[in-house]
């Protein structure tokens, strides 16, 4: 019987350098609201996402692109930047066949952290496209890696619960010695049928519902409704065919 690859949860970016990530498959996790966001452009028809870590970057690549650039710090958009991290503002009619580039507070910050430290290979992940993430790495049978974005290197809730989710989904195909791991799955299987309400709960809700953003928060804990898989390809985020 052939050995099972292993799963790994990292909490935080900050903890991303204790790990060796090299020949593993790193799921980008930022619920609310990058990766969310990507999914839902990526399943709307955009032809890419360039996700970069700086607003200088993105203000400079969505001139040489001719892209929408996108971007927000602390849940608000970028003076500078055209349009926001709000899934809302991606609908096909409006991104269809164009190029995003986005820049945001975590998300786009740890995926380029997981290049510098040699990850094999990046998919994104949140609620929106859990079940294309769990059916890759089902497949894949390749060390995994799933990486919180936190905030500001904070825990928090929302990432760790999708983690958790996935874990629920594809833990036999996995060897599993890790105690976030076995935190995120235990604290998701205990709040999963009342998602909605305890979600309300988290730091991050109360920080972006100021801004009125509950449908999009809504959103982004409402599983597959936007189920591709983004994978990270020569500097983009495109969607992975044949799923």
């Amino acid at each position: 019987m052939s050995k099972k690859p292993s799963l790994h949860t990292i909490l935080s970016p900050r903890l991303l350098d204790i790990y060796d990530i090299s020949n593993s498959i790193v799921v980008i996790i930022d619920v609310f609201r990058a990766t969310s966001t990507i999914a839902t452009a990526l399943y709307n028809g955009a032809s890419r996402i360039i996700p970069v870590d700086t607003v200088d970057k993105c203000i400079q690549l969505g001139k040489t692109t001719g892209g929408i650039t996108a971007g927000e710090r602390d849940g608000k958009v970028i003076e500078g930047l055209a349009h926001g991290n709000s899934p809302a503002e991606y609908p096909r009619s409006f991104i269809e066949g164009k190029t995003l580039v986005l820049t945001t507070t975590n998300g786009t910050k740890l995926l380029h952290m997981a290049l510098q430290n040699g990850a094999a290979e990046i998919i994104t992940g949140s609620f929106p496209n859990l079940d294309a993430v769990c059916n890759y790495l089902s497949k894949e049978q390749k060390n995994v890696f799933l990486g919180c974005s936190a905030w500001k290197d904070r825990f928090n809730l929302e990432d760790a619960l999708f983690a958790g989710a996935v874990i629920e989904s594809i833990k036999d195909h996995f060897t599993i010695h890790c105690d976030s791991s076995l935190m995120a799955e235990e604290m998701y299987l205990f709040h999963k049928n009342n998602m909605a309400s305890f979600i309300r709960k988290t730091t991050h809700w109360h920080r972006l519902a100021q801004y009125g953003l509950e449908k999009d928060l809504e959103y982004c804990v409402t599983p597959n409704v936007a189920n591709i898989l983004p994978i990270y390809h020569n500097g983009d985020l495109i969607v992975k065919q044949d799923v």
